[in-house]
């Protein structure tokens, strides 16, 4: 049963938390590009990933209640708890301040496909819009250098 955990684990955590990692960025490029329907929609999916990533977690405390005794896994295990901690500060980061920015970005842009009017004329307003890309630019690399350091501690199990 532990393999089988293990292998739910790993599988929800490339689908679930890679995507997670990597949808913010992408809505960098559609910011740049003024698409704001775009990065509406990777908000919400950022935010339904950021969401659904309490799978792996509990996937992973399946894991560790069905590991071998001879290891004495629990919540306490170091490598465990800063796992639980820094995943935890990512969830935090990506739905307070990530997810938040990339919906401002999205509004200041106009949610309306290409942002543009029947004239052709950009109906959004790109420099409001703008103000938020350092702010999902910054978060989403915190986001990822944190779900790196889970995975580093993962993996290594120091």
């Amino acid at each position: 049963m532990n393999e089988l955990f293990n292998v739910l684990h790993v599988v929800t955590a490339v689908f679930i938390v890679g995507p997670l990692a990597i949808l913010p960025m992408t809505a960098l490029r559609a910011l740049r590009s003024g698409n704001g329907a775009q990065v509406a929609t990777l908000a919400t999916s950022t935010s339904i990933f950021g969401r659904l990533s309490i799978l792996v977690v509990l996937l992973g405390f399946a894991v560790m209640g069905t590991s071998d005794p001879k290891y004495g896994l629990t919540f306490l295990t170091p490598w465990i708890l800063w796992s639980l901690i820094l995943w935890v500060a990512a969830a935090v980061v990506s739905e307070a301040l990530v997810v938040p920015s990339m919906r401002k970005a999205a509004a200041a842009l106009g949610s309306t496909a290409g942002g543009a009017t029947a004239s052709g004329v950009a109906a959004s307003d790109g420099g409001a819009a703008s103000q938020y890309y350092g702010r999902i630019a910054g978060g989403s690399g915190v986001v990822a250098l944190l779900l790196l350091a889970v995975v580093v501690l993962m993996v290594w199990k120091p």
